[in-house]
């Protein structure tokens, strides 16, 4: 007689990220790939002595002083284990079995993977042939069924953005049936254009962050959910009890505590940004500004192929695609001028 093993589970296929990448140059999964500053890891590091690790972790210091850099109020916020576990929670919570949630597609594939770990009906809204996606499908695809509706504001991986009225559309319809709208804003300092007031203004719209990428805290693992009140009282009830860790707390209190650091990188990816894409137009490359911290190129040759060569000759990750719509493109995770022309040098040598 055999074990259990929970069928939706038994039957999710997972890829999990690449391993051994700590000695290569890192434009694959949209990091930082700097860094913050030294100076400051440093000084932060000098608090973790053998107390602090001993002790279990405590949010609420770190969430009171993000509420008020971010205008919000403390029972509005909820701290997690990086915006994966945010991802969890919420399909938990609002998610019903056999019920359905709706992204576009492709998008970030977390919101897929835990649909199938939970036994929830992904519904993908896909792109159009020009890379653009149709609000209208989206709201058509939302019905009586529908539990959850996602929206990432830029997506990942093709970084397109909606407009005050197609939220509200979207957020309208969510109305009409009883869902929820998860707005996630993990690109948010790239393109400051927030919802953050529908989440504190609706009672059904949820907005997500990160420190994992512009603020550089990845290793760390620490997400935001921010919403109203009850939202985040039911969230609370499922979590775990010691969810996200005291070094992350610690980084992210620290770093909040210095906005000219975050201003400063901010400046430092957007020049980045600037000189890559200038370049690659200046190259005859067609580009796209995706307005997060990356950037699609479509190569002179096979995506897959230039993307096997950074890698084994240049040491270079890039991200490229087997999905039909995206296959010709390689997506470069954007950083300094510095960090940006190892990443051209090695392109043009290979892809000319």
């Amino acid at each position: 007689m055999g074990y259990y093993v929970n069928e939706f589970i038994k039957n999710t296929n997972r890829v999990f990220p690449q391993q051994g990448r700590y000695d290569f140059y890192r434009y694959d999964m949209n990091e930082n790939p700097e860094g913050l500053p030294k100076e400051f890891v440093d000084s932060v590091l000098k608090e973790i002595t053998p107390e602090f690790l001993s002790i279990y972790p405590e949010p609420d210091r770190f969430l009171k002083k993000y509420a008020g850099y971010i205008g919000v109020k403390y029972e509005n916020l909820l701290t997690t284990n990086g915006s994966d576990m945010a991802i969890r929670y919420l399909l938990e919570t609002f998610g019903e079995v056999g019920k359905e949630v709706v992204t576009v597609s492709p998008s970030f594939e977390m919101y897929w993977v835990n649909c199938s770990i939970l036994g929830l009906k992904h519904v993908p809204v896909n792109y159009e042939d020009d890379l653009t996606i149709s609000v209208d499908k989206i709201v058509n695809a939302i019905t009586e069924n529908t539990r959850i509706v996602v929206l990432l504001n830029p997506n990942n991986p093709v970084g397109n953005i909606y407009t005050e009225e197609e939220v509200q559309r979207i957020i309208a319809k969510t109305h009409e049936v009883g869902a929820v709208v998860i707005i996630d804003e993990a690109y948010h300092y790239f393109y400051p254009n927030t919802f953050l007031k529908y989440a504190l203004s609706e009672e059904n719209v949820i907005l997500l962050r990160t420190f994992s990428k512009l603020m550089s805290l990845a290793a760390c693992r620490l997400g935001i959910i921010i919403s109203n009140p009850q939202i985040i009282e039911y969230v609370k009830r499922g979590r775990l009890t010691f969810d996200t860790n005291s070094i992350a707390l610690l980084f992210a209190e620290r770093l909040i505590e210095h906005p000219e650091i975050i201003q400063r990188m901010i400046d430092i990816e957007n020049e980045g940004k600037k000189y890559t894409l200038d370049s690659l137009i200046e190259h005859e490359y067609e580009c796209r500004d995706c307005r997060g911290n990356f950037i699609f190129v479509k190569p002179k040759k096979d995506a897959m192929e230039v993307t096997e060569m950074l890698l084994e000759e240049k040491k270079i990750l890039v991200h490229a695609y087997k999905n039909a719509l995206l296959k010709d493109y390689i997506r470069v995770s954007i950083g300094s001028k510095r960090a940006m022309k190892i990443f051209l040098d090695a392109f043009y040598e290979i892809d000319g």
